[in-house]
């Protein structure tokens, strides 16, 4: 951590955020090494496909400074109940503060409480190993490179197969 921590309050997302969101997504992305720039759509495709089975703020005192997204996926083999994280967003000049280790904590939790039976994700290995993420030969996913697909199992065992996201993750929805 560089900065300090803030002070934030994390809360499920309420109708009215969304350009919040949309705006937080986009500035999170826009100088990222390996963004494809469409992340803030992707979360409104999500919302707009009822695919946002959890969507989390991280607010300040005065505005939204980060959220989550969280939707189901698929295995190629049957197993149900796993889900996606991601993206996951924070206002630039307020990164390495706490506020997406938060996020991800929380959407963690709330996808237990849930009976979620586990969590996949494609990002740093450095980074979501904290929270227990590991890579899973087990489980596959064709649209990035493998050292970056990760799992969190929540209850049970890992499960086999080739991971599918939401249509909104493909640029044509498909």
């Amino acid at each position: 951590m560089i900065g300090p921590e803030i002070a934030i309050t994390i809360r499920p997302e309420a109708r009215g955020d969304e350009a919040a969101i949309h705006a937080v997504t986009q500035a999170a992305f826009r100088e990222m090494k390996f963004s494809d720039g469409d992340e803030h759509h992707l979360v409104d495709r999500l919302r707009a496909d009822g695919d946002l089975a959890l969507s989390l703020v991280a607010e300040d005192d005065a505005r939204i400074v980060g959220h989550i997204a969280i939707s189901p996926v698929t295995i190629s083999r049957g197993a149900l109940g796993w889900f996606g994280l991601g993206p996951v967003s924070v206002w630039p000049e307020l990164h390495r503060r706490g506020i997406g280790g938060a996020l991800v904590k929380r959407a963690i939790a709330d996808m237990r409480q849930r009976g979620a039976m586990g969590i996949v994700l494609l990002g740093s290995p450095d980074y979501y190993a904290r929270f227990g993420f590991a890579r899973e030969p087990r489980l596959t996913y064709p649209g990035g490179p493998a050292e970056y697909f990760q799992a969190l199992v929540l209850e049970g065992e890992v499960p086999e197969g080739e991971v599918g996201y939401a249509p909104a993750f493909t640029p044509d929805g498909s």
